[in-house]
């Protein structure tokens, strides 16, 4: 059971493209402390070895357990299956590292008002509700396009009467939650339930899950804004710099090896009783689990610990720096660069291009899909940081029109193709968008006069999340209209 050394190139494919986009702006645009810098390269390869070690034991033990249970999910009467769904939904997301940062970022913003336990305890409630109901849609049979289209109507409707900073906070919780922890988790425990159809047909059933789960922090957020009120009046962000080197590393690591255990405690608790009472798994197996448990924790904690101690530090003052700059097209042109950058870099989206190529019979290239996925991420991100500059552009005017975009195609493309592509959205907004493209954005946020940081500095995470869902929809679009002209040739 030794450490994968693809999983590490993976990792660092993703993180380093970052470095050197950094260097280069320091030794041109925007110079940096060179204290800050040794806190970044530190907290880069903290990163890189943290996720690794993360991805590694994800895989020894987490995708392992969402098997088991999705199995045992699927054997059960359907208010079971939905009880199940939920529980295991709500465990799982907690321990999300995406999820952590972002409620800490919040929390900060806020002075604390609104804390980081609150935000991730009622996220991880609306990911189990919406789980245990994506169970029983796969039971049930019901249009996925539909499901869809109900769920997104209703909350662009309630919108009405969110505040805007609750709308970014609900949408960006959405991108965050379908991250490194409980991605493969869903996806293991949707393949379990839809097994349980017995045909090929029920398990791409599977597909979409994740979309599903996805809906559930957007629901949950706007609720909860009709119960807690937040400090609208907030004039920039409290950046507190972290001095020395090293001392940061060491004044972080207590606070955050608590959290991560915290996070992981509930999910180990429920596998313990569960193959105490059901699975019984076998000493090979059993040990295997142990050792994943061990290395999920210890990678979560130096994951954490580079981005908390360095790495969005640097990301809030570039952000300050590129916003303050004279050329005012800077901010936005190195978001289009970065937003590139992120997803070229990121594992997922390979995994993802290969199944649109298998599932349309290599009629829809990778290449394709790479290039589409590229450009609607980049224009994302840019347009996340134009939004924060200019005060008539509205992160609803960008997420809202994406996605009924998308409802729209939903109901021309084989579902199939509509589970994949609100799966995708979680594909994009990875570790690199939750830290460096989010501290960017709040760091631009707390300078630009105009701009509002709760309305501003947050919601770049639900934008990257919008574009690969509406890109998938268009690729199927164009997949059906190709499938279509090869049998009217035939015929």
């Amino acid at each position: 059971m030794r450490l994968s050394l693809k999983t590490f190139k993976e990792v660092a494919a993703s993180v380093i493209p970052i470095v050197v986009i950094v260097l280069l702006l320091n030794f041109t645009i925007a110079k940096l402390e060179a204290e800050l810098l040794i806190r970044f390269g530190l907290g880069s390869v903290l990163i890189i070895l943290g996720l690794g070690i993360f991805l590694w034991g994800a895989e020894l033990a987490i995708t392992e357990i969402g098997s088991l249970m999705g199995n045992a999910v699927a054997h059960q009467k359907p208010f079971g299956v939905f009880i199940m769904g939920f529980l295991l939904g709500f465990i799982i997301t907690v321990a999300e590292p995406d999820l952590l940062i972002l409620a800490n970022q919040i929390s900060k913003v806020l002075g604390g008002s609104l804390g980081s336990f609150t935000i991730v305890l009622v996220v991880s409630l609306g990911v189990g509700l919406l789980v245990g109901l994506g169970f029983l849609r796969i039971l049930k049979g019901f249009s996925i396009n539909l499901f869809f289209a109900i769920f997104y109507i209703l909350l662009f409707a309630s919108f009405i009467f969110v505040p805007e900073a609750y709308q970014a906070i609900a949408f960006d919780s959405s991108g965050a939650t379908t991250g490194a922890m409980t991605t493969p988790f869903i996806l293991a425990l949707g393949l379990g339930v839809s097994r349980q159809k017995g045909s090929i047909e029920g398990e791409k059933d599977s597909f979409g899950l994740v979309g599903i789960a996805s809906v559930g922090p957007v629901l949950a957020v706007v609720l909860m804004s009709f119960f807690v009120k937040i400090d609208m009046n907030i004039e920039a962000v409290e950046h507190i710099a972290q001095e020395g080197v090293i001392q940061p590393f060491i004044d972080n690591f207590f606070a955050i090896s608590k959290e991560s255990i915290i996070a992981l405690l509930p999910l180990i608790l429920i596998f313990a009783v569960s193959n105490y009472l059901y699975f019984k798994l076998d000493k090979r197996n059993l040990r295997k689990i142990r050792f994943g448990f061990i290395y999920t924790l210890l990678g979560l904690i130096i994951f954490l610990l580079g981005v908390h101690s360095g790495f969005i530090d640097l990301a809030l003052v570039l952000g300050e720096k590129l916003a303050s700059h004279p050329n005012r097209l800077l901010l936005p042109a190195v978001g289009f660069v970065v937003g590139i950058v992120v997803v070229m870099a990121e594992p997922a989206v390979y995994v993802l291009s290969n199944q649109v190529e298998e599932v349309t019979a290599g009629s829809i290239q990778r290449k394709v899909i790479m290039v589409a996925l590229c450009i609607g991420v980049a224009t994302a991100v840019a347009l996340s940081m134009l939004r924060i500059m200019t005060p008539k552009l509205r992160l609803w005017m960008i997420i809202v029109p994406g996605f009924l975009i998308a409802i729209a195609l939903s109901f021309k493309v084989k579902p199939l193709f509509v589970g994949i592509a609100y799966d995708s959205g979680g594909v994009a907004s990875g570790p690199m968008t939750a830290t460096f493209i989010l501290g960017m954005a709040q760091g631009a946020a707390g300078v630009i006069p105009t701009a509002d940081v709760m309305m501003d500095g947050f919601g770049v995470i639900a934008a990257v999340a919008m574009t690969p869902v509406l890109s998938i929809m268009i690729l199927g679009l164009l997949y059906e209209m190709k499938t279509r002209k090869e049998v009217k040739s035939v015929s």
